[in-house]
């Protein structure tokens, strides 16, 4: 049965002072042989994080992160979880009930501090800011490491960023990320045969390319609110699943993860299909996938699209669409999707 944090804030100091100085402990992840006193270091986000230790009372700052954990065997250094987007894997859904639910929002500063973590974790910068969490400076502050996913920092790193540089793609930035952590938890082993298994499903899926027709052109739905569709843009992991298995987003040319933009602007683009994705555990208005598609049919100039009138449809999980451990359970689901399409040969 998971429950609330029942640490109160006066709490926070101590626990903020074991910042890795925990044991290996008897966790899931123990195959590693990490022991306690082993001092490791990693860069997240131009930020040095040093531990003497792996930590032992993490907090998630959104499913992304928690299913990255829970895939290394970390639940039981787990001090809770927060920000459910789509439903739990069901892999890990043993894993996940013994961890702490702090909130199925977004979690505030104050929500954060009560779990007394020693260490937090979140796939996306927007989380650390004064009105959420807290900025990465404050919590350091604190004495509370603060780790951000790759994919989302530093953007100049992410292939077709624009930059002119030579860039690693937003799968070798996810890597990274498992890598570093298997180094943080001590689930080296772990995390590695992750990074082997993850290449490979990647690996298959760069094979369609060959077999992919005249390079269909897709738009990434992500959410809607209001009447406000939000899409995948050139930064965000989407962007690179389409050019790995020979598609192309139709707003590659915006230099962001999820822009903003009108049906009007979709409609310009008269993509080939659409890849529409399911927040229903979010909760709001517009995140299911059949909300999206309701909100399709219903618009006057979505509803004439080609791609619409024929169903050239393609639902896959929100949280497949972020920098997380089920990002390449999409590819199979947009391969697979495009051939049923026929758009593959």
């Amino acid at each position: 049965m998971r429950h609330p944090a029942r640490f109160g804030i006066a709490a926070l100091t101590l626990a903020l002072t074991a910042v890795g100085c925990s044991s290996s402990g008897s966790g899931s992840a123990s195959d590693d042989k990490a022991g306690g006193g082993r001092e490791t270091t990693v860069t997240s986000c131009g930020r040095k994080l040093s531990f003497d230790g792996p930590p032992e009372r993490t907090v998630a700052l959104d499913q992304s992160s928690t299913e990255v954990l829970l895939e290394l065997g970390l639940e039981d250094r787990m001090a809770g979880t927060s920000n459910l987007k789509t439903k739990i894997a069901p892999e890990y859904r043993t894993a996940y009930a013994k961890v702490d639910v702090l909130s199925p929002k977004i979690l505030t500063g104050e929500q954060l501090r009560a779990a007394t973590p020693d260490f937090t974790i979140g796939g996306f910068t927007d989380y650390f800011t004064k009105d959420r969490v807290g900025t990465r400076e404050e919590l350091a502050d604190l004495g509370l490491p603060s780790f951000v996913s790759a994919v989302d920092c530093p953007k100049q790193n992410t292939a077709g960023s624009g930059t002119g540089k030579k860039t690693k793609s937003p799968f070798e930035l996810l890597f990274q990320d498992y890598t570093d952590l298997g180094r943080i938890f001590g689930a080296e082993k772990r995390a590695a045969k992750l990074v082997k298994d993850q290449r490979a499903t990647l690996a298959t899926a760069a094979k369609t390319a060959d077999k992919v027709k005249d390079e269909p052109t897709v738009v990434w739905l992500y959410s809607v609110y209001g009447d406000t569709p939000y899409v995948a843009g050139r930064s965000a992991i989407p962007s690179e699943m389409s050019r790995t298995v020979g598609a192309k987003n139709a707003f590659d040319d915006i230099d962001e993860d999820w822009p903003t933009v009108t049906w009007e602007q979709i409609a310009e683009r008269d993509p080939d299909f659409l890849v529409i994705g399911d927040l229903s555990e979010r909760g709001k208005p517009g995140d299911s996938a059949a909300d999206k598609l309701k909100a399709i049919r219903a618009n006057p100039v979505m509803s004439k699209l080609a791609a619409v009138e024929k169903k050239r449809f393609i639902e896959i999980p929100g949280t497949e669409m972020d920098p997380s451990v089920r990002t390449v359970n999409a590819l199979p689901r947009l391969t697979s999707g495009m051939k049923d399409l026929g758009y593959v040969r």
